[in-house]
């Protein structure tokens, strides 16, 4: 569209900057804009104090691109199309706001362009589908041409990159095969924390006071993640999921030196957060001795109990009298996205995890609410110890190695 509409302004737009530049944007460089990079029909521009990043047209036609973290940037101008990437992370405010700012002119019409995969039947996206006032296109993976060859009868063939991909979501399980598999907005059978709402438990804050005290939790992995996360406790004693790591194949020395460069400058000494008043560790002898003297921290055995550690959370995700829960994730507290987890469809971070932790089955199919389903549930255990460690004893205990 902007090589056809001189003079026309578009919007590349996610919730947060962070997360385009690691997604979308890598897509739009890597398989949209290569030959039109080397024949200098469009260059980048790095953006200012005043003017947000994008890139350039030499038709005098601008695809802005942003976050809305940085909503007052990106949204002082107008625009004939906006493009968001993974809308489900959207409010309505955020949506509306867009849609104010499609009065370019430059094209003959003004659209609002969206793309995401599927989330729970009641998310605002769908029932905005339902209720008529939005369209809603359906793409399955055979149409993805990097996936499969459309054949000269009409059918289609997968391709070799296609085959290795589609059979990890082929191997995926209850709701997050429903979702990204085959594409439908479906509900997880059985799920442990229903009170969780992405758009009430979610934040967009990224600085917290630094005089908030912090607890650190670490479930330890290597095939199956290693989660480090830090939680923030407010004056009113709500819980603040801050920063997380939560990765695969990797050593507990190189985690140790992945948290420190998290909580500290760039010196490796002087400390950018509290220290924490405990650090709630998975029971492995080994891995905690390693963290120890890797972090020059001492170490507290998580409470292990899962359900009363369960209840303790439902309790947090619930919103009381005031309109607000006990508990919050910041937006952007995934320090860095593991690809090959993301590759596999398997939850990266808190917040994916936590709409796919379902309960296990009994026989006859039915949920079994004294046992959790033990997949994928490495960033449920590591909240779970925090918020048992918080909730579930009278005084917080602290030890330094």
């Amino acid at each position: 569209m902007c090589m056809l509409n001189p003079g026309m302004r578009a919007l590349i737009v996610r919730k947060t900057h962070r997360s385009l530049s690691a997604t979308g944007l890598v897509t739009f460089r890597e398989h949209v804009l290569p030959e039109a990079l080397a024949h200098k029909h469009v260059w980048w521009y790095g953006g200012s104090g005043e003017k947000p990043a994008a890139y350039m047209y030499a038709n005098g036609s601008t695809a802005v691109v942003g976050g809305m973290d940085q909503a007052m940037k990106i949204m002082s101008s107008e625009y004939d199309l906006i493009y968001v990437q993974e809308a489900t992370e959207m409010t309505i405010n955020d949506l509306e706001l867009m849609t104010t700012r499609l009065r370019n002119g430059k094209v003959s019409f003004q659209q609002l362009l969206m793309d995401c995969n599927p989330q729970q039947p009641t998310h605002l996206l769908k029932k905005r589908c339902d209720a008529g006032q939005t369209v809603m296109l359906h793409a399955k993976h055979e149409d993805n041409p990097i996936l499969f060859d459309l054949l000269p009868d009409g059918s289609c063939r997968i391709t070799e990159r296609g085959r290795g991909y589609i059979e990890k979501l082929d191997a995926l399980q209850g709701v997050r095969k429903l979702r990204l598999r085959h594409g439908i907005w479906a509900a997880a059978e059985g799920v442990i924390y229903e009170g969780w709402r992405p758009e009430i438990h979610l934040t967009d804050r990224k600085i917290l006071p630094y005089e908030w005290p912090r607890l650190w939790g670490v479930d330890f992995g290597f095939v199956h993640p290693f989660v480090w996360q830090m939680w923030a406790i407010d004056p009113d004693g709500r819980l603040w999921l801050e920063k997380e790591i939560h990765r695969t194949q990797r050593l507990v020395e190189d985690h140790a030196k992945d948290i420190l460069a998290v909580v500290t400058k760039q010196d490796g000494k002087t400390w950018k957060y509290p220290r924490p008043r405990a650090i709630l560790c998975d029971h492995d002898a080994e891995d905690r001795a390693t963290l120890v003297r890797h972090l020059g921290l001492g170490t507290t055995p998580a409470k292990k109990t899962v359900s009363d550690g369960i209840q303790a959370m439902q309790s947090r995700l619930r919103v009381l009298a005031d309109g607000k829960p006990r508990l919050y994730v910041c937006r952007d507290s995934l320090v860095s996205r593991d690809e090959a987890l993301a590759e596999a469809g398997k939850p990266t971070c808190f917040a994916e995890e936590i709409e796919g932790y379902v309960w296990e089955k009994t026989p006859d199919g039915k949920p079994d609410k004294d046992q959790p389903h033990k997949e994928d549930d490495d960033s449920m255990d590591c909240a779970r110890y925090v918020v048992s460690e918080q909730d579930l004893h009278g005084t917080t205990r602290v030890r330094w190695g």
